[in-house]
């Protein structure tokens, strides 16, 4: 009986001075890294490199990084001469494709990068025509230069990474 007192007091005295005990929180989930190739995106590797950083600047919960040797790529990054498009197997997973109708067409290529980047992050096109938008895609103005996901984009993102969401495999194509 007495030790229990002791212990409920050194408890105390803790709680206080603001020590925290092990245990005293949630653990916190670890981030989802994945592992993307770009080498076969030809002259558009900086620019996937740049829709990969501006990911890593919104969520907290997920980070796309380059492959290393020996490891797998949950996604590879092509480049051909049709319209971006990307394909999915699973959150986190899939292929997509820098077109260059796009580019030719005026589409701001660190916007395309970021917007096929966030369907393998789980979000779907949102054809809003709007330029804060990122996933209204070609839906809005060929003007539009902002490669940044809105609050709610990147909330989407963290959401799903915390709880493992899954998503069914899908295919997401511009429209020109």
């Amino acid at each position: 009986m007495l030790l229990r007192r002791v212990a409920a007091a050194l408890v105390a005295v803790f709680a206080l001075a603001g020590v925290q005990l092990a245990g005293a929180t949630p653990a916190q989930a670890a981030v989802k890294v994945l592992y993307y190739d770009a080498s076969q995106a030809q002259e558009f590797i900086a620019v996937v490199n740049q829709g990969a950083q501006i990911w890593n600047a919104r969520v907290t919960n997920v980070r796309l990084e380059p492959v290393t040797a020996g490891r797998t790529p949950n996604i590879r990054v092509y480049a051909d001469n049709g319209w971006p498009r990307t394909y999915t197997t699973s959150l986190g997973n899939g292929y997509w494709y820098m077109g260059r109708e796009a580019v030719n067409d005026g589409y701001y290529k660190p916007r395309i990068a970021a917007h096929e980047f966030g369907h393998i992050l789980g979000l779907p096109d949102r054809r809003t025509g709007l330029c804060a938008d990122l996933m209204s895609g070609s839906s809005a103005p060929v003007s539009c230069t902002n490669p940044n996901p809105n609050a709610t984009e990147a909330a989407t993102v963290n959401r799903s990474f915390a709880t493992s969401a899954t998503v069914a495999p899908s295919a997401y194509a511009w429209v020109g």
